[in-house]
């Protein structure tokens, strides 16, 4: 989040004024209520008025609340109240955006400012666009004396049938200075026009006809259009497995809602997957929507901000923060793989996208629909119960048959790689057959780098990250040593600090590059591309890659969740998982669940056309539901399964959770603080069950020493209340950090 700082102005004296009344500001720091600040006469704000206000010595934005009450306790008397100085040219900021301000600060337990901070994320969008001159060329011919010289002749040949244009754009095509154009406009052969600064968004077109649909796509369809026209708060679930054709499902209910004249959101859970929802939505209604994430460029990220506040912006697709924009006529949200761990953000203000976008929806009294091949169990739990629709697209589009799934028990012999390899034989020798059969494959595995671990052969010391409880990953390419959770990097050491040995240190186990290596060995001849979050630097780069995928430019694609979901490779008929294991350890609550999600999503990149696709799962545990029902394409066995345990633990979606996470940078300070916060816990309440305080699985993250507590208490329960009271009756001492996580969803 970006500090306080960025959200200065320039200093200047402010001092009380006789207001014609007074307004309640909310200004984008951490405190727990707006200010009062008095209404200048003749200067008209209205809730929702985007202003700027003397704050001390500071001058900062804000944005006004409601009316000031004189008489509330501890309100400033009128003759010291300060005045709003100004009125940004906006139009105000919509009234269920502000309700939804507030609803998320109340929900996550963070002061209202700083979740308005999220809502005004690029400050300088307050400003109003930098207004240019563009000349056009003057009716008539040129006055009498006016010598048209090559440049000024070049000039006016290139605003003959074109828009008004910048005089340093003319110059540079025209061969000269932008002082010629300025001259051409002293004697009227130019005429200076306003040019309107930053990109103008295209409308997309939901009149446009879309690609033909099977009976039940457009079965699913028209019951998505019914939500739109209803005009009303509900929420759908559309479930359907990979390949099904959910996303030319959702877009007919864009179409109807852009059709009705309202404004669309589309969440995605990586930005990663930009580029292709664009390119495909851009084809479906031939314009582009514009786009929201945070690897925008600043000048865009303010144009498109501005644009959706005026109304201007029909459709958004953007990462979680999109959801904070402030639309004037929000009609239809999207919620695209709303299974995905992506959507819950850590940091900051700690929320789900997909809670809080159901919650937007409600608030705006409009549908939402939530999109995934594997739904969660939260989402589930409520389309069972009957809170959310639902609607199943069952079969692949086009008569695409899912792939056949097969499990290779590293324990057999047979199967188990050789020595310092990874690949079992068979999944060797499936490679090869579909190389040689002209396909491509794919092999997985969720670990970048090269080694995840580096110890020293002669001690076993092991290299960790100086600021966190995590071991350094080698990343062989870029020769460096990497932190993958504070991002520290240092270079492979010479000797080992332990105990000196030189040319000690081995590599213990495989990330992508390590892969990469055998393949290399395995298929000198094959055109193979590493794809992780290292090697593709923004979503152009994702882009390109698909590009050559698609143009079969590549054989062998290795790489981690980032090219798990989300496309749609027509060769692509193997499927490789090199550990399928990998997340199912760590006693994460959602460890199962995630695993399956991930690695069914995997396997639904192979064989999505008339080509059938071959899916392998190498595993050391081929007895765990988790692989049997990957195996089996019995989603639905799996997910009651877990269902079921979750119920008999009174877990979520069956129960309700909320974490405390004490950190610091004195372990000493950090333990006392969260002993006390144990102390201080509700034990005395037979329906809620607190655990901890304990060390997180990250103790140190980022150079800060962490504990955590849990909270449990039964589904419908409240937990705010109790968490406050629980907070109230413990001083935390400087220093100390306690971060509430309402419904967590990471326990590291």
């Amino acid at each position: 989040m970006p500090e306080a700082a960025e959200f200065r102005l320039e200093s200047e004296d402010a001092r009380p004024v006789q207001a014609a009344r007074r307004v309640r500001v909310l200004l984008p720091l951490p405190f727990p209520e707006p200010f009062d600040y008095g209404a200048p006469a003749g200067l008209d704000l209205p809730p929702g008025s985007y202003v700027e206000v003397p704050l001390g010595p500071r001058r900062v934005f804000g944005v006004v609340w409601g009316e000031g009450d004189p008489a509330a306790p501890g309100a400033v008397p009128d003759a010291k109240l300060k005045p709003v100085l100004r009125r940004f040219d906006l139009p105000p900021m919509p009234e269920v955006s502000r309700r939804f301000v507030d609803w998320v600060a109340a929900y996550t337990m963070t002061a209202p400012g700083t979740v308005l901070r999220m809502a005004v994320s690029v400050s300088a969008a307050l400003e109003g666009p930098r207004v240019l001159t563009g000349y056009r060329r003057a009716e008539g011919d040129p006055p009498d004396g006016f010598k048209l010289s090559p440049q000024r002749r070049r000039i006016l040949d290139l605003l003959a049938d074109g828009p008004p244009r910048p005089a340093a754009e003319l110059a540079a095509e025209a061969g000269c200075t932008p002082a010629v154009v300025r001259a051409m406009a002293d004697a009227g052969v130019l005429l200076p026009v306003p040019l309107r600064s930053g990109p103008r968004f295209a409308v997309p077109d939901g009149a446009l006809p879309g690609p033909v649909l099977s009976p039940p796509q457009a079965a699913a369809a028209e019951a998505l259009r019914e939500t739109v026209a209803a005009g009303a708060y509900s929420a759908t679930l559309l479930d359907g497995v990979t390949g099904s054709g959910k996303t030319e499902v959702y877009f007919e209910a864009v179409a109807a809602a852009l059709r009705a004249g309202r404004q669309v959101l589309v969440l995605l859970p990586e930005i990663a997957l930009s580029p292709q929802a664009l390119d495909r939505f851009a084809r479906r209604f031939g314009a582009r929507p514009a786009e929201w994430h945070s690897d925008l460029p600043p000048p865009l990220r303010r144009n498109t901000w501005r644009a959706v506040a005026s109304g201007e912006v029909r459709v958004v697709v953007g990462a979680r923060s999109a959801l904070f924009l402030p639309y004037p006529d929000l009609g239809l949200i999207v919620v695209d793989e709303e299974h995905e761990p992506a959507f819950k953000q850590e940091e900051g203000v700690i929320y789900h996208a997909r809670d809080m976008a159901v919650a937007r929806a409600h608030l705006g009294r409009i549908p939402i629909v939530l999109v995934s091949a594997t739904p969660s169990l939260e989402t589930l739990a409520n389309a069972e119960a009957g809170r959310y629709g639902r609607i199943d697209l069952p079969d692949r589009h086009g008569g695409a048959e899912l792939p056949e799934v097969t499990l290779i028990d590293l324990r057999r012999p047979d199967a188990a790689p050789p020595p310092r390899h990874w690949l079992s034989p068979v999944l060797r020798d499936a490679l090869t057959e579909t190389l040689a059969a002209g396909e491509q494959a794919m092999l997985f595995l969720n670990r970048r780098g090269y080694a995840p671990l580096t110890l020293c052969r002669a001690c076993g010391h092991r290299l960790q990250c100086p600021n966190c409880t995590a071991w350094l990953v080698e990343h062989r390419l870029s020769r460096r040593l990497q932190c993958h959770h504070c991002g520290y990097t240092a270079r492979l050491p010479d000797e080992c600090p332990q105990c000196g040995a030189e040319g000690s240190f081995v590599a213990c186990g495989p990330g992508v590059e390590r892969v990469a290596e055998e393949v290399a060995e395995l298929f000198p001849d094959a055109r193979v591309a590493v794809l992780t979050s290292d090697t593709l630097l923004g979503p152009r780069a994702m882009q390109e890659m698909v590009d050559r995928v698609k143009a079969h430019e590549i054989d062998l694609l290795i790489g981690t969740q980032v090219m798990a979901k989300g496309h749609h490779f027509p060769l692509l008929t193997l499927v490789g998982v090199v550990d399928a294991d990998l997340g199912l350890s760590g006693g994460d609550l959602r460890a199962g669940e995630r695993t399956f999600q991930l690695l069914h999503q995997v396997a639904g990149r192979a064989g999505r056309e008339s080509r059938p696709g071959r899916v392998f799962l190498q595993t050391h545990m081929p007895d765990t539901p988790v692989m049997r029902a990957l195996a089996a394409h019995d989603r639905d066995a799996f997910l009651a399964n877990e269902a079921d345990a979750r119920r008999q633990t009174e877990m979520p979606p069956y129960g309700r959770l909320a974490a405390l996470i004490v950190s610091g940078e004195d372990e000493r300070t950090v333990e006392q603080a969260a002993l006390r916060l144990g102390r201080a816990a509700p034990h005395d309440r037979p329906e809620l069950t607190v655990l901890g305080p304990a060390p997180a699985p990250l103790a140190i993250l980022r150079g800060r020493h962490r504990r955590r507590l849990l909270l449990r208490g039964p589904k419908g329960l409240a937990l705010q209340p109790i968490v406050a009271d629980w907070l109230a009756a413990v001083e935390v001492p400087p220093g100390v950090r306690v971060q509430v996580d309402i419904d967590p969803y990471s326990f590291l």
